[in-house]
């Protein structure tokens, strides 16, 4: 897989990151320096744009869905400041369409969260004719299902009839899953 990677990716390993979520960020940032990464990170399209102005890096892992705009806006800028960048768009929103668009504007790959390390580190470094590799410990439907419940109960901020109504099932039926744990 490493093979895969241009020479002159190899030897620049510059990674951004672009995401609004500081856990999942910072957690992300210090796995990839790990796995030999130069990573910078910013936390809106804004400060994405500027790294990209200042140092255009050859990896970039980018966050669709931002408080100030769309990410996409930060890869198209990406490929045309450096064309052979690989960049990956990060999801909890995952369709087809936005997956289209992301790979029409440069977009090397579209992972949905949550995606780990390993997965992020896997997608930068396959070739570009490559299948991905299977997960090992894929989710569960359940668990699809539940984070996909939780997802759109925050961005209806909270409000469990609202939440039912787009989700099209009744509020009890909803608020029983909501006090459930998360399936494994």
């Amino acid at each position: 897989m490493e093979q895969a990677l241009s020479e002159a990716t190899q030897m620049d390993m510059s990674l951004l990151l672009v995401d609004d979520d500081k856990p999942f960020l910072h957690r992300l940032a210090r796995a990839m320096e790990g796995r030999g990464y130069s990573v910078r990170t910013a936390e809106s399209v804004s400060e994405g744009l500027a790294a990209v102005e200042e140092a255009a890096p050859a990896f970039a892992v980018i966050d669709l869905r931002l408080a100030d705009g769309n990410g996409l806006d930060v890869i198209a800028r990406l490929k045309e400041r450096r064309p052979e960048a690989r960049g990956i768009v990060l999801t909890g929103y995952g369709n087809i369409a936005t997956a289209v668009s992301a790979v029409k504007l440069g977009a090397f790959d579209f992972l949905a969260k949550p995606a780990d390390a390993d997965e992020i580190h896997s997608a930068l470094a396959a070739a570009r004719d490559s299948r991905p590799t299977p997960p090992e410990n894929p989710m569960s439907a359940d668990r699809v299902r539940w984070e996909h419940i939780q997802r759109v109960y925050e961005l209806c901020s909270r409000n469990v009839s609202e939440t039912a109504r787009r989700l099209g099932m009744h509020r009890r039926t909803l608020q029983r899953i909501l006090a459930k744990r998360a399936p494994r």
